[in-house]
């Protein structure tokens, strides 16, 4: 399952970098924490930008490895029978994120929005940056709830793989971020390029969701784990 469900991490912080709420924002929000503008800037300022990009995702990634820890330390002693019921609550949860991306449910407590805000009452520094990316971690959008919520529901239904998972996560979120504070100058035009297709995030993502859960559910990614296993087996 560890392959599969990896994989599956990694997406989720892909997907979670490029929902609607969270993408437009980021080349400002970056800029903003460095102090630097989002025009043609000079090399100081573009690499003083992408220094604090990476302290913002150091910041993020220590808080999720730290909650994977957590998981696995609290959750790694439990009985085979109570994991299989986990498997059919997380199963239940993940579908009914997928069905709220899809707006096929709207429960009043994921509607509130809840994201980072930020006033110009510090002075810019990388320390800075590193606490703002752990209270991104901590932060919550409607958008990026739900898949967030997903890779967390997995981590406890397999808490032996809590803190792979969550790393993942916090590299497919972490990785465009950097790209982003690497090639600052031509984000904002990319971004306006991309949001064209942005009508269709939810429903892709809420699909995935859904059948994600199903799995999960089921118990089916445990069942391509078993094939994987197998086909390596006979492979080597």
């Amino acid at each position: 399952m560890v392959q599969i469900t990896v994989i599956a991490a990694f997406l989720a912080g892909l997907l979670s970098f490029f929902s609607p709420c969270v993408l437009p924002i980021i080349p400002g929000f970056l800029a903003y924490l460095s102090g630097v503008s989002l025009q043609k800037h000079s090399t100081t300022e573009h690499w003083k930008l992408f220094f604090n990009s990476v302290a913002f995702v150091v910041g993020f990634s220590s808080v999720f490895a730290l909650l994977g820890v957590l998981l696995n330390t609290i959750l790694s002693g439990i009985s085979l029978q109570v994991q299989s019921w986990l498997s059919k609550v997380g199963g239940v949860v993940i579908i009914l994120f997928g069905l709220y991306m899809l707006g096929l449910i709207k429960p009043k407590f994921m509607e509130v929005e809840k994201k980072l805000q930020v006033t110009k009452t510090f002075s810019v520094s990388y320390i800075t940056s590193f606490v703002f990316g752990a209270a991104f971690a901590v932060g919550w959008t409607p958008c990026i709830g739900p898949v967030l919520g997903s890779v967390l529901t997995l981590a406890v239904v397999s808490p032996g793989e809590s803190l792979a998972l969550l790393l993942m996560y916090s590299l497919g979120l972490g990785i465009p971020f950097l790209l982003m504070g690497l090639f600052s100058d031509h984000a904002v035009q990319w971004i306006k390029k991309f949001g064209k297709g942005m009508k269709y995030f939810n429903i892709i993502v809420g699909v995935l969701l859904v059948v994600l859960g199903v799995m999960v559910f089921t118990q089916t990614l445990l069942l391509f784990a078993n094939f994987n296993y197998v086909f390596g087996v006979l492979g080597g």
